[in-house]
């Protein structure tokens, strides 16, 4: 009994390593990308922006840009919603493609508005999450999402 349990486990351990360390494409298939690419990504945006805009409310709303003229309370929650809430829908692939777009407003308007006189150095970050959540945009969430299930 014990062995048998033994010989399944290395069977199945052996059957694992070769699927994680194979190139194949039926493991590394661009639904399993996309899904990686969306979980990093957003966990990379809401770690680096959005967390601190909730720790400190007060100074967010204290120092964030205001370039729609709406006050600083409304661009802080409008910058919430794109650095916290937007990426968790994102991870989930819960409508996905419409939780890109307010990423892209806060990150387009941070490159080319708030940031549209200031070195490259500085505007590369927005320029990337843009990139990367127009790449997002593009390619849609993938099968491993609650979209493929809703929508298939």
């Amino acid at each position: 009994m014990i062995l048998k349990f033994y010989l399944t486990i290395v069977k199945t351990m052996n059957t694992l390593t070769k699927k994680v360390f194979s190139f194949k494409p039926e493991f590394f298939s661009q639904d399993f990308t996309l899904l990686l690419f969306r979980i990093l990504v957003s966990l990379s945006m809401i770690n680096t922006h959005g967390l601190k805009k909730i720790k400190d409310f007060e100074g967010t709303i204290a120092h964030i840009p205001d370039p729609l003229g709406v006050g600083g309370e409304v661009s802080a929650i409008m910058a919430i919603i794109a650095n916290i809430i937007a990426p968790i829908f994102i991870i989930f692939g819960f409508a996905t493609r419409l939780a890109i777009l307010p990423i892209l407003a806060v990150t387009l308007m941070g490159f080319f508005i708030v940031h549209g006189n200031d070195p490259w150095a500085i505007r590369d970050v927005p320029a990337m999450y843009s990139l990367v959540f127009i790449a997002l945009l593009l390619l849609g969430p993938g099968k491993y999402s609650i979209d493929h299930k809703i929508f298939k």
